[in-house]
């Protein structure tokens, strides 16, 4: 090979070690064209099998990821570094979204009437949902399961065949979990994988026949995913990063709290992008807040067999060093850890309070184990803060009395009051962001929707006995229409 010819292959790594754990196709755009094409054909099948069908042929596959859990989460474990237990509860909410897409896309997506109004009363009205036909995703590597299936399997759900572009760190993730559908479907290209690097990704957002695409990374991949897409006025669904906030007001359980906001902060390594990174506790309680978060992120250890796993991305780390240096020499305190935890590729539990709003520790995601505590005077200021950003993923809320008021008021996608995290677990909820988090929904009817497309008809049941859109309409036609109008609407 010429130093000017691209890999054919590459090396899929064991973050926690540098061992190679599987080799895969570096697919260009030839070969990412070829699979569009197959998953067109795998489309035409599969949209024409009835809603019952296809919702057998659904709950066949979550039967086999159930048997099959074990394996898949051992794949996860490889590729992510991250605890076994981990890789298993981001396969059982895979499954259980599997579930709910597949045993409401009938209801959802289902032909809906539409009121005719007054001056059409002589139609029938109504909504159908087509789907696209193929759907491209694109999945990040921090949920290479949980993540990619709220749109592969509503996408497949609402009749499209998926192509899967999955992160080139967790390649061996995305193969086997669409091995495990293609036994179900004989083989027939319904939900394929494509791998690689940004080309592929490129290429998967560029290929005709592509009817919308999925994609789910950082807030700057995002934008040229939307670019290369508006090439063709391919539709596109952008989940981003987010720099979530936590409120804890002077009411809240504070060790249910400072629980939270360990687990949403630390669990995975940090890289949740719907976790917690910044905390804003009212100053009655801060101490005795702080005091707890302390206590509980002391406790914890990263590494093999540790509480959470390495950092999967290596370049993350620099990230993460650069953050707590910021901080540090802004004012802020380390009041667990600091610089000296940054240990490549594992980085262990930190804590700085009192950071500069300007820090890049607050401003920019973290996507580390990294917590940011901050003292506030009163509920408006934590808002004003939490506020205070481009993103507006996710968000969590601690309050005995005003949670719900409280979240209202938040610019985000979602919030867990009293909790954390809580809403992407729960099938029904859509889950998205706002700003530069993204836009689009996945999950829930809305995740549904997303991968159909609606289609109104009109279908006239009878004449009208005055015609108003023909060029037979008489001038006392619209007289009398005008004043019907005037007369239902204009008091």
């Amino acid at each position: 090979m010429t130093a000017t010819e691209a890999p054919v292959t590459f090396e899929s790594l064991d973050p926690r070690t540098g061992d190679v754990v599987g080799t895969h196709p570096v697919h260009d755009e030839a070969a990412v064209r070829a699979a569009v094409a197959r998953a067109a054909s795998g489309a035409e099948w599969w949209g024409g099998l009835d809603a019952a069908e296809r919702r057998d042929l659904l709950t066949s596959w979550r039967t086999a990821l159930v048997r099959k859990l074990e394996d898949l989460a051992a794949v996860v474990v490889e590729e992510t570094g991250k605890p076994l237990d981990d890789a298993r509860l981001e396969l059982v909410l895979a499954i259980d979204h599997l579930d709910w897409a597949t045993t409401h896309a009938e209801k959802v997506l289902g032909r809906r009437k539409v009121a005719p109004g007054l001056l059409m009363g002589n139609q029938a009205a109504s909504v159908t949902y087509r789907p696209y036909g193929v759907i491209g995703v694109i999945g990040p590597w921090n949920y290479p399961v949980f993540t990619p299936m709220g749109s592969i399997a509503y996408a497949l759900a609402a009749g499209n065949a998926v192509v899967f572009k999955p992160s080139e760190l967790t390649p061996g993730v995305g193969v086997a979990l669409a091995d495990t559908f293609t036994e179900i479907v004989d083989g027939r290209p319904v939900l394929q994988v494509v791998t690689g690097f940004g080309d592929t990704g490129a290429a998967l957002c560029r290929a005709p026949g592509i009817g919308k695409i999925a994609f789910t990374g950082s807030t700057a991949t995002g934008k040229r995913v939307m670019a290369a897409c508006a090439e063709n006025l391919v539709p596109v669904l952008v989940e981003c990063g987010g720099k979530d906030p936590m409120i804890v007001d002077a009411d809240a359980d504070l060790d249910a709290a400072a629980d939270a906001a360990v687990w949403g902060g630390m669990s995975n390594a940090g890289q949740t992008c719907a976790g917690v990174e910044r905390v804003y506790v009212l100053d009655a309680v801060a101490e005795e807040f702080i005091a707890k978060v302390v206590a509980k992120s002391r406790g914890l250890r990263a590494g093999s067999g540790g509480a959470y796993g390495p950092m999967t991305m290596a370049g993350q780390v620099d990230v993460v060093r650069r953050h707590v240096e910021d901080a540090l020499a802004r004012g802020g305190r380390a009041v667990v850890g600091g610089p000296e935890s940054v240990q490549p590729p594992f980085v262990e539990p930190i804590v700085i309070v009192d950071v500069p709003e300007d820090s890049c520790a607050v401003t920019e995601e973290t996507f580390g184990p990294l917590l940011v505590v901050n003292r506030v005077p009163d509920v408006d200021e934590a808002v004003r803060r939490a506020n205070a950003t481009a993103y507006g993923l996710g968000a969590a809320v601690f309050s005995r009395a005003a949670g719900e008021e409280i979240a209202a008021r938040l610019r985000c996608g979602m919030v867990a009051v009293n909790g954390v995290i809580s809403f992407a677990g729960i099938p029904g909820l859509p889950f998205g962001g706002v700003g530069d988090s993204g836009f689009g929904r996945i999950h829930g009817e809305e995740g549904l929707r997303e991968f159909a497309r609606p289609q109104a008809v009109a279908r006239r049941r009878f004449p009208l006995p005055v015609p108003v859109t023909s060029f037979s309409r008489s001038a006392g036609t619209m007289k009398a229409v005008v004043g019907l109008v005037r007369a239902r609407h204009g008091r």
